[in-house]
């Protein structure tokens, strides 16, 4: 893009969302909290980012999407119902092999189109490389480890499953001209979650540890917590770069809404902060989660964040458990 062209993308972005987006089913109680689902007469749309990068709204959770001469590379796959919607989406936008499929989280809204994704995609095969077991008939789909254990113990489909996974903190590859980083946020909404950056496009994906549409869901049955929820959004915000008064830079893709920056990144850190420091000390000055939730210390934010099924009641509990240790 053109530096004049650049400039503009956010405020076309901002002007195309709106911050009202279906939600995703939850996989099970194996799998941690959702937010319901989303039903087959929500309409797809697809939006030009930034580089080569897209983003497809209305599948569920938020697809992102590379495209360039390597293929396709999209990270989450949207809620089951969603997905013939989905791959239309994607053929709108190109009709190049998709290579990877990206899980930021194991939420049904990010992967309950893991298997007809996989199916309708090409592994990269050739040269010297000997493929066994059939591993190369379908995209790969990448994951951190912790995700592929959760989906299986909670009897995910196999064709559904992770074929890729690491446990390091970041994976890298490079797609379509451009380094693509996977970094592994440990304890934040769950223990399995991901973003994604894409360099040269300058575009961050950040999955359900960044969404417009709620406060965290932060599944601390499997292993998430305010405190590493919090180091994610700060982790997020150091690797965003603003243009001019916080405004433009770096796009952020949220796991639900609109197309964001560093300033709307900023603010949703800070509404997380205060409900974290009112919940501490509350808890400092003894007081028990009955009589905190009484207290509603997310009430100036409700309106806002907390009109679905993940209530600030519910934020509340949370934030309490993991503060004091699940107790």
């Amino acid at each position: 893009m053109t530096p004049k062209t650049r400039e503009r993308a956010p405020r076309r972005a901002r002007a195309a969302f709106p911050l009202g987006l279906a939600f995703g089913l939850a996989l099970g109680p194996a799998l941690g909290l959702s937010l319901g689902a989303a039903t087959a007469r929500a309409d797809t749309r697809t939006t030009h980012v930034a580089g080569g990068i897209h983003l497809i709204t209305g599948a569920g959770g938020n697809v992102t999407l590379s495209v360039g001469e390597s293929g396709i590379l999209i990270v989450d796959s949207g809620s089951a119902g969603m997905t013939d919607a989905l791959l239309a989406a994607v053929r709108q936008i190109s009709a190049g092999p998709i290579r990877y499929l990206v899980n930021t989280s194991v939420d049904a809204a990010h992967t309950g189109g893991n298997a007809a994704v996989r199916a309708a995609g090409e592994t990269f095969t050739g040269g010297n490389a000997t493929v066994v077991g059939g591993v190369d008939e379908g995209a790969a789909i990448v994951a951190h480890e912790n995700a592929l254990l959760r989906m299986t113990a909670a009897g995910v489909a196999a064709d559904a499953l992770p074929t890729e996974t690491f446990y390091v903190p970041k994976l890298d590859l490079y797609f379509n001209g451009e380094p693509v980083e996977l970094m592994h946020q440990p304890r934040s909404v769950d223990d399995a979650s991901l973003i994604v950056h894409f360099r040269r496009s300058d575009v961050i994906s950040a999955g359900d540890i960044y969404r417009l549409d709620s406060y965290p869901v932060i599944d601390v049955e499997n292993g998430g917590g305010i405190e590493g929820v919090l180091a994610a959004l700060n982790f997020l915000i150091d690797l965003a770069v603003s243009d001019t008064l916080s405004e433009g830079g770096t796009l952020i893709v949220p796991g639900h809404g609109r197309i964001c920056d560093e300033g709307d990144l900023v603010r949703y850190r800070d509404m997380v902060t205060i409900v974290r420091d009112r919940i501490q000390a509350a808890i400092d000055g003894g007081r028990t989660l009955a009589e905190i939730q009484a207290e509603r210390p997310t009430l100036d934010y409700d309106s806002r964040y907390g009109s679905g099924a993940w209530t600030g009641e519910a934020f509340v509990e949370a934030v309490y458990r993991s503060l004091t240790g699940g107790t």
